[in-house]
């Protein structure tokens, strides 16, 4: 019995030391919020997503895609935009990633447009989108099982106010548009099969999304 225990003993700290490792090294694929990518601020790149989601109709919006077969489209450069959803309903999707892409999504996240034919300031945008998001009550992200901590701290706002039709084809102008929310950007994942689980909880919305990646 004592050689048991202590052969036991040894083996429970190396299963330990590796599951502590296993969550470290999947944490350390989170970017932290103020690291630039290709340039560009993480506010940048969330308005960068703005513009690429509000560059397509609803039916072929990956935002609204049940299954993960538009997550390719309109991708370009070296960060991969994954979509939210539209509703609070759980969103399942599997998708193919090229190897060597950052990925970008929200956690949850909310956009303020101009209304048709009614005027509406910059600094009005802002402050809506900003008021609309203050009250996060969740946010989680799952990378491959692992739970990641302190999402509060990746709250981006857009700096300034943008076009949200600036990418749609035809063309249409929505300015001022202004966002504001939690997002993740990660580093490139290992070639393999990964599985994401994200989303948040505000008291107007929630959002739960799963993605299984091919990285190839």
């Amino acid at each position: 019995m004592l050689m048991i225990k202590a052969i036991f003993r040894p083996f429970l700290l190396l299963v330990c030391m590796l599951g502590s490792l296993h969550s470290q090294a999947q944490s350390n694929l989170v970017l932290p919020p103020n690291e630039k990518v290709g340039g560009l601020s993480q506010a940048e790149w969330s308005r960068a997503w703005w513009q690429w989601a509000g560059s397509f109709d609803q039916s072929e919006s990956p935002v609204a895609d049940r299954t993960g077969e538009l997550c390719d489209r309109k991708q370009r450069g070296e960060v991969w935009f994954l979509a939210g959803t539209y509703g609070t309903r759980r969103t399942i999707r599997t998708c193919k990633v090229p190897r060597g892409k950052y990925l970008f999504f929200p956690l949850i996240n909310y956009v303020v447009m101009p209304r048709l034919d009614t005027p509406i300031s910059c600094m009005a945008v802002t402050r809506t989108a900003a008021s609309m998001t203050d009250e996060v009550t969740a946010l989680v992200l799952d990378i491959d099982g692992t739970r990641v901590p302190n999402l509060v701290h990746h709250r981006h706002a857009t700096k300034g106010c943008f076009d949200l039709g600036a990418l749609a084809e035809p063309k249409m102008r929505v300015y001022p548009s202004a966002a504001n929310g939690y997002y993740v950007m990660l580093r490139p994942l290992s070639p393999g099969r990964h599985t994401l689980n994200f989303g948040g909880a505000l008291p107007s919305m929630l959002q739960a999304v799963t993605y299984t990646l091919d990285v190839e």
